[in-house]
């Protein structure tokens, strides 16, 4: 429920044009096996906390099988408890995240950061969802 809420949320306020049915897939993995899909598909020796997978092109209608999510428990456990969140809250950023990027979104460069960011804040403001990214 709380994955399915992001996502509606996230494509309501990112205003993709839905062409039809969509498919996504999110998988809570383990440290382990989230350590392996970066290292095998992104060239990262190393466990993160989202990996996306999209399956349409950047910014495209939504329609068809869109992507695979992959978060690791372990890591969004330890995270949210050093950042004073819930598990909830920050599984519920981490899967915004993650949703963005199927969609097109990115933040290798400064400016698509910013979008990118603000954005993750106004969804999660719109789900009483604190700004990840705010100091402190």
């Amino acid at each position: 429920m709380l994955a399915e809420r992001a996502v509606l949320e996230a494509l309501k306020l990112s205003k993709a044009k839905v062409a039809g049915i969509a498919e996504l897939s999110i998988v809570l993995t383990d440290n382990a096996e989230q350590w392996v899909l970066n290292r095998d598909w992104r060239g990262v020796d190393k466990p993160t906390n989202v990996l996306s997978f999209p399956q349409i092109e950047p910014f495209s209608p939504v329609i068809g099988i869109l992507g695979d999510i992959t978060l690791a428990r372990e890591t969004l456990a330890r995270e949210a408890a050093e950042l004073g969140k819930s598990f909830e809250d920050h599984f519920t950023h981490l899967v915004v995240h993650g949703f963005l990027h199927i969609l097109g979104y990115d933040h290798l460069e400064e400016a698509e950061a910013l979008v990118m960011e603000a954005l993750e804040t106004q969804i999660l403001a719109s789900l009483g969802i604190a700004d990840p990214y705010a100091d402190g």
